[in-house]
């Protein structure tokens, strides 16, 4: 089971903030090793806040305010009104859907290709759409776009579509940089995920399902090891979108949910 944990946690750090999917990753590799049932689905939103974790370290200087600055102050508490504008769809959608999503997709090896798929034909639309670059600061980021990048959001709760894919598409539709699309991104991600997590465990504790002790250490190792491997992950991926498109991650999408739909 530890061995598993690691895995997990290196899987859910290597994707969760490239345009592939980390929770179809999970998905995938979990029936592969045969890592399934409620503990198993818990324990692939909770690794998320590893990442998280990292998001917030890399982060840090632009979503904690200075107080002796407050020029940069304003800017941090604007940035995270934008943040809380954007979570509110996916807030009200998950809440209202997720035991439909829990019961019927996740776990769906076939519907997490489908999304692999056509949000690899969304992403690949919307670098060629994007001409005229508006915002290429997230601080430049209007209400209005935190809005519609948040409703973008939502369709992360297809398994397979991916939350950041999701996110950096809108971003490019309404007209931002790769790069402002990929930070809002990541700061969305912040009570996006956490929030999700939070749900997962306090649904567990109302169902009256415990969490032994040895199941709260692999909690911690997968999270451990997807904050590490998410850390150089960030720094690797601002790199890169800085100089490269994102055509290369939606040519990758697109094989391997060809390669899963020909498979299962």
């Amino acid at each position: 089971m530890i061995l598993k944990a690691i895995i997990l946690g290196i899987i859910e750090g290597l994707t969760e903030f490239l345009p592939v999917s980390s929770t179809g990753h999970l998905i995938l590799f979990s029936q592969y090793v045969d890592f399934s049932g409620e503990f198993a689905n818990t324990f692939n939103v909770v690794i998320q806040v590893g990442a998280i974790l990292a998001v917030i370290l890399y982060f840090w200087n632009k979503l904690f305010p200075k107080f002796d600055n407050i020029r940069q102050a304003k800017e941090v508490y604007n940035l995270w009104l934008k943040v809380i504008i954007g979570v509110l769809p996916a807030v009200v959608l998950g809440v209202l859907f997720e035991d439909y999503i829990d019961k019927k997709l996740m776990g769906n090896s076939r519907a997490v290709a489908a999304a692999l798929i056509v949000g690899a034909i969304l992403l690949l639309i919307s670098e060629k759409r994007q001409r005229r670059v508006k915002v290429k600061d997230t601080n430049d980021i209007t209400v209005k776009q935190s809005f519609l990048i948040g409703v973008f959001q939502c369709l992360a709760m297809w398994p397979g579509m991916s939350r950041s894919a999701s996110t950096i598409i809108g971003g490019l539709f309404l007209g931002l940089s790769r790069e402002a699309a990929a930070e809002f991104s990541f700061f969305l991600a912040v009570p996006t995920i956490c929030g999700a997590a939070l749900l997962k465990i306090v649904k567990l504790i109302k169902a009256g399902i415990v969490i032994t002790s040895f199941q709260w250490i692999v909690l911690t190792v997968g999270t451990l090891v997807s904050f590490v491997v998410a850390l150089l992950v960030i720094a690797g991926f601002m790199s890169y979108i800085r100089k490269r498109k994102l055509a290369p991650f939606a040519y990758y999408r697109i094989i391997l949910g060809v390669l899963v739909l020909l498979l299962v």
